[in-house]
This record gives C-alpha cells, structure tokens and sequence, in this order.
C-alpha cells in the first residue's frame, strides 16, 4: 500500500456529449480494462440514473485523477455533482461546442469564489 493515496491516479474520466468524449479520445485519455471505460458519451435519450452512475463509478474510483464533465451534462445531475466535495479526482466543469461555459454554474468555481470572500 502507498503512503500517497493519489500516487496511482494516473487516468482522466469524462462524461460528455459525442463531440467533446471523440475529441477527449483522439487526444489519448481513452482506457479500457476488464470492461471498465473511462468515459461516457451523453445524448437527449441518456438516462439520469446512467449519467449518476457514471458519475459516482469515477468518483470513486482509485485510478482516476481528473473526472470533466461537460457543464451542460453536470446541470442534469446538479445535486449530485454539488454533493462532491473530494479533492481527487478533481472536478472539472467543461463547455461543449453547443453550450458555452457559465461561470455562474460551475459548482467548484462558487466554491472557490466563496472560499475567497468573493
């Protein structure tokens, strides 16, 4: 057993729509092993309960350092990702090409705005 809890965190996660996950993928963070992926791609028809799940997997699991997910995706399970409040893996709220980045939603960034006074 470590004594770095975070030393084998080596992985990304995401959950997002088709054209963010692609993009993700092409850039290399895709990893498979023992049918676990590392990703999942979103659309109208998924599933609340499927995105929560996907959500809670990566949050919970021991190789992932970083979970994005798509803000459009993170307003859908608001509650959820609101709750999270571990530091690995670190949340990250990104735009998509359809949905522009919100300050005003991003759930870590009000944290920090209130963390600063702001």
């Amino acid at each position: 057993m470590s004594s770095i809890p975070f030393k084998d965190r080596n992985l990304l996660a995401v959950i997002g729509d088709e054209d963010s996950v692609t993009g993700l993928l092409l850039a290399g963070i895709g990893h498979v092993e023992h049918g676990k992926k590392n990703f999942l791609v979103v659309d109208s028809k998924t599933p609340i309960p499927i995105i929560e799940a996907a959500f809670e997997e990566y949050t919970t699991r021991k190789d992932i350092a970083i979970l994005l997910i798509n803000q459009h995706v993170a307003e859908k399970i608001r509650p959820t990702v609101d709750k999270y409040q571990q530091a690995f893996p670190a949340l990250l709220e990104i735009p998509s090409k359809d949905h522009p980045y919100d300050p005003s939603k991003d759930s870590i960034l009000k944290r920090v705005q209130k963390l600063f006074g702001d």
